[in-house]
């Protein structure tokens, strides 16, 4: 897409947004240069962040194959949807369940011109898109293309993948998951993960807040003792809070060092 069509979709191409910019990481091509040049800013200070982006990918693909093969979840809210790449949450679901309903949330315009590849849904189940923000719960929850496509009295997996660490402030990511797994029934799950920096030199910590501070980072990252806390009342699945990359890997994978993928994974069941 270049500036023009931009522009009459709605979208500012100069202002990076973290999706266009996950999809760089990941070598996507749905991006552009200011895209580019944040994520080019946070790789040059933290040069194993791209690890990071696909330590995620790769974490949704596991969890979502979990709950639908495992704990028979049928249903799937997965907000942060981020630009459609191979095996999104409803494809790796409808490959298990081929029934399955998925509703994707996103607040990037971009999204919503790439939802027609969203929302091919296998014959027997469902997909829907809706543009909202996560910070708005209440919207998501009270959207009619949510209410069409979901039973809010049956299980929902929960998908938070690489969202919550752009909602800024102490303690300000866990009213909003609060309220989203309140509104859920009973053999719900919450799949979460986060950006932190446990794992950092103390010269790196610094270092982030900085970036933070100047407006060249828009990730805010929490402590594992924060990012648990997210899942208070909830049953942890094991092997519980660990690296994406440490999450029921794949037999034979290579795990590499947790300061090279700098996220906290976890898996919770609403009892």
């Amino acid at each position: 897409m270049d500036h023009t069509s931009a522009a009459s979709a709605g979208l500012d191409p100069t202002v990076p947004h973290p999706a266009r910019r996950y999809n760089y990481w990941l070598g996507g091509k749905d991006n552009f240069a200011a895209d580019r040049a944040s994520g080019d800013e946070l790789q040059k200070h933290f040069p194993k962040v791209r690890l990071g982006a696909l330590a995620n990918r790769a974490l949704l693909q596991r969890a979502a194959r979990f709950l639908a093969a495992e704990a028979g979840i049928r249903q799937f809210l997965d907000i942060g949807t981020g630009l459609p790449t191979a095996d999104n949450t409803h494809e790796v679901a409808q490959r298990v369940a081929p029934e399955a309903r998925i509703v994707y949330v996103d607040n990037d315009p971009l999204v919503m011109v790439h939802a027609r590849a969203l929302l091919n849904s296998s014959p027997e189940g469902r997909t829907a898109y809706i543009e909202a923000d996560l910070n708005h719960p209440a919207d998501i929850l009270g959207h009619p293309a949510l209410r069409e496509t979901l039973d809010l009295d049956r299980p929902v997996g929960l998908m938070l993948i690489a969202v919550l660490h752009f909602i800024h402030g102490d303690g300000a990511a866990q009213p909003i998951v609060r309220e989203l797994i309140d509104a859920l029934p009973s053999g719900s799950y919450l799949v979460a993960t986060h950006a932190t920096s446990d794992f950092g030199t103390p010269e790196q910590q610094a270092l982030y807040q900085q970036l933070i501070a100047q407006g060249k980072s828009d990730v805010w990252t929490r402590s594992k003792e924060e990012f648990t806390a997210l899942f208070d009342g909830l049953e942890l699945v094991e092997p519980g809070v660990v690296p994406a990359s440490e999450w029921r890997p794949e037999p034979g994978a290579e795990i590499p060092a947790r300061s090279d993928i700098n996220v906290w994974t976890a898996v919770g069941r609403k009892p």
